[in-house]
């Protein structure tokens, strides 16, 4: 499956290590929702990624790769340390160029 590269830049980084890579994904004014919650620009999603990491020590494998309304929808299946692992969550990426500028999880 091809993701563009800011997607498999987000699949593949490794907490805690490649954290400002992460964030050179997302452009200045990005959003991630999550859980209930929004993370507004690189720095803060860097942040919840940083702690989600360390919190679940989870992995998402991404299984399918569809575009639908302008947006990349990525299935992935998700291993860690939360109940119900694993599962299989559905990771909604806006686009901007080589830049995520949007990310729904759920």
């Amino acid at each position: 499956m091809h993701l563009p590269a800011p997607i498999r830049t987000y699949f593949t980084a490794r907490a805690p290590q490649d954290g400002d890579a992460l964030a050179a994904a997302f452009t200045p004014d990005a959003i991630v929702h999550d859980e209930g919650q929004s993370h507004r620009g690189p720095q803060a999603i860097r942040d919840w990624w940083l702690a989600a990491k360390a919190r679940y020590r989870h992995d998402a494998a991404p299984m399918d790769a569809t575009e639908a309304a302008g947006k990349t929808v990525v299935k992935a299946r998700v291993t860690g340390d939360f109940p119900g692992s694993p599962a299989v969550l559905t990771f909604t990426f806006g686009l901007n160029g080589d830049r995520i500028t949007d990310l729904e999880i759920g």
